[in-house]
């Protein structure tokens, strides 16, 4: 954007995302990774991602969104995805439930989620 003779970069809108956001959406794509087979490596890659891991990215944001209570727009903030593309991803996966073999998947990820994050949480101070 050109203004009175200087030039301005639009950066894009990113909200701030919260160290225990960020941690709780890495748990979700670890548990993920843990239990379908597709690596950390394949779904941390920059570039495009296959279609396994690209699956997998989508069953962490519907985790994050099921487990956590998050709006949708909070899921795509801390998978640093936009609110559209998580909610596809929710969307997807909860169509995915018809498959009772990753239904039952998720139901066991859902509340080994819920139990590491909100069975009681210790605070290691220095």
């Amino acid at each position: 954007m050109v203004d009175s003779g200087e030039t301005r970069v639009m950066e894009s809108y990113r909200a701030p995302v919260t160290d225990a956001d960020e941690t709780r959406a890495g748990l979700a794509l670890h548990l993920v990774a843990a239990s379908t087979g597709v690596s950390m490596r394949a779904l941390g890659q920059g570039q495009r991602l296959g279609v396994a891991a690209l699956r997998a990215r989508r069953l962490a944001m519907y985790l994050a969104h099921v487990s956590f209570g998050w709006t949708v727009e909070r899921v795509g903030h801390a998978f640093g995805m936009n609110r559209a593309t998580a909610s596809s991803a929710c969307r997807w996966a909860e169509d995915q439930r018809e498959n009772p073999t990753l239904d039952a998947m998720l139901e066991t990820l859902e509340g080994c989620l819920r139990a590491i994050v909100c069975g009681g949480q210790v605070r290691l101070t220095a």
